[in-house]
């Protein structure tokens, strides 16, 4: 537990100092964040409004046309993170090769696998959606095995932002790229050690913990604007950390991915702290 708390914390601070030489790469996921709210809103509204929910609720099951909403926003949803994703990653291996890359050079990179994007978009929310309708037709078991069939497409896909950025490929041969990538590098039987979100699952835990008092004192006082001010600065601390945990957590796949195709961290991190983001069994 210690040892893996101290390999994550290297991890966050190597991709900290990337972070450090270009703080213009918070920009991807704090678009991203408020293009995924808009979408959400996009949904959630109409659905509402035609009363999707409801019926879902009364008959206690969705409906095909619920799944097909459920699909539509799975797709939308993904391309909408998948694209920042690219733009955020594109522009950290620009950095990593040891250029000095802007924001226009994020985009540029993203819009220019805008169809590739897309297409993985499709397969990420085909696959969400019938793991979602297999694991609402199943007893605990059943949803254990969905878990698990989750848990290993993460892992399979997670070098398919960098593959789909930096290789001509196409959305099912950058799938297959990623995991061959993965097996190449780290063996057959892998388990995910996803460090910088590990970390930043801790802080957030702990700006809780420290939060749930803080409201607390500020509701005993009385004083309206003390509480709204405890709940907003809440708010914005966790908000911060899961915009800082994003911007890492691109730098890192990035890293991953260099590692993996070149053998090569650029300097920013350790090899051997690389070769342990997945280990073996």
């Amino acid at each position: 537990m210690f040892q893996r708390l101290s390999n994550s914390w290297e991890l966050v601070k190597a991709s900290w100092q990337v972070l450090l030489a270009d703080k213009e790469l918070m920009v991807f996921p704090l678009v991203a964040f408020f293009a995924s709210i808009a979408v959400l809103i996009t949904f959630a509204v109409p659905t509402i409004l035609a009363g999707v929910l409801d019926s879902a609720v009364a008959n206690g099951e969705l409906s095909i046309f619920s799944y097909i909403v459920a699909f539509a926003f799975y797709a939308v949803m993904y391309f909408v993170t998948i694209f920042f994703n690219s733009a955020l990653v594109g522009a950290a291996m620009i950095r990593l090769e040891g250029g000095d890359p802007t924001v226009s050079d994020g985009f540029r990179i993203a819009f220019s696998k805008l169809g590739t994007i897309f297409g993985y978009a499709v397969i990420a929310a085909t696959v969400g959606t019938i793991l979602r309708m297999i694991s609402e037709r199943s007893g605990t078991i059943g949803r254990f095995v969905v878990s698990l069939i989750g848990f290993v497409w993460n892992i399979a896909t997670f070098l398919v932002v960098p593959v789909l950025v930096v290789e001509n490929v196409g959305p099912l041969d950058a799938v297959k790229r990623s995991g061959s990538l993965l097996k190449e590098t780290w063996g057959e039987q892998i388990a995910g050690n996803l460090s910088v979100g590990f970390i930043f699952g801790l802080i957030t835990f702990l700006v809780i913990l420290a939060g749930i008092p803080l409201v607390i004192l500020a509701v005993m006082s009385g004083s309206v604007g003390l509480i709204v001010t405890a709940v907003v600065v809440v708010i914005l601390l966790i908000m911060l950390i899961s915009l800082v945990s994003s911007t890492l957590s691109g730098i890192y796949t990035a890293a991953v991915y260099r590692y993996a195709t070149t053998g090569d961290t650029s300097g920013y991190f350790d090899a051997d702290m690389v070769k342990g983001a997945f280990k073996l069994k």
